[in-house]
């Protein structure tokens, strides 16, 4: 059976896994890649065929990339079965007393306002197919980093978010799941780039945990992503906020 998702952020890290996972796990599956690297949509175009694959170049903050995106689901592959709403930025780096609000909006838009406008555009579609919404959080929504405000409260609005979906329509299917902490890009800028917005113990231990191969490799958290677009998940766990490895996901491990 074809399932079509939109994914977000799809040309790196977390996101580029998840991709790959989704378009191996059915020949019928069909994806809809959207990213501002249109070089590296082209590579995942190129390798599983434009017609699995369609991209849509773009920031995910602007409304027309939200847009494009919905209207070539339905135009090329003509449905909507899922969103996983993976897209996101962890700078600025600093102490919420030193912040900088143009930058903080900047985040917001990326990390939560992009996500409130693609779940508000394909609402309609999601409700013909009874689809699911999955979204990438984060354990700092629940939990503080010094100097993590901006990212930390964006990912918490996001979980309320979902919440929210669930409890105004009971006919969506929205979930939010924190990845843990793991080995991407992002990751790096923390250990290059962001030492100095915090505080030198949670600067270290982040370093460690790459230095003593502790963090997750992508492909953990991206197949419970990717199973949960794919099967969604029963009434109890609708609108809820969990970790990658809580029990309840057990099931969509592998």
């Amino acid at each position: 059976m074809v399932h079509v998702s939109i994914l977000t952020g799809a040309s790196r890290g977390i996101g580029l896994t998840i991709a790959e996972i989704f378009l191996n796990k059915d020949p019928e599956n069909k994806l809809i890649a959207v990213s501002r690297s249109e070089d590296k949509l082209r590579v995942l175009q190129d390798k599983y065929g434009e017609d699995r694959v369609g991209i849509v170049s773009g920031d995910v903050s602007r409304k027309d990339t939200n847009s494009r995106a919905i209207d070539l689901a339905l135009s090329k592959f003509g449905q909507i079965n899922s969103i996983i709403a993976n897209a996101g930025v962890l700078d600025p780096v600093a102490p919420a007393k030193d912040a900088d609000i143009d930058q903080w909006r900047r985040l917001f838009d990326i990390n939560f306002f992009a996500v409130v406008d693609l779940i508000h555009q394909a609402h309609p579609a999601l409700l013909k197919t009874k689809g699911n919404v999955v979204a990438v959080s984060s354990g700092a929504s629940t939990k503080s980093y010094n100097g993590w405000g901006a990212y930390g409260s964006s990912k918490a609005a996001l979980n309320h978010l979902i919440q929210s979906v669930v409890a105004e329509d009971g006919n969506m299917n929205a979930i939010s799941v924190a990845p843990g902490v793991v080995d991407t890009s992002m990751q790096k800028q923390i250990r290059e780039e962001f030492g100095s917005g915090m505080t030198p113990e949670a600067h270290a231990q982040f370093k460690s945990l790459h230095s003593n191969n502790e963090l997750l490799p992508p492909e953990v958290p991206a197949t419970i992503y990717v199973n949960l677009a794919l099967k969604g998940w029963d009434k109890s766990l609708n609108g809820k906020y969990l970790r990658y490895n809580d029990e309840a996901l057990a099931s969509y491990s592998k």
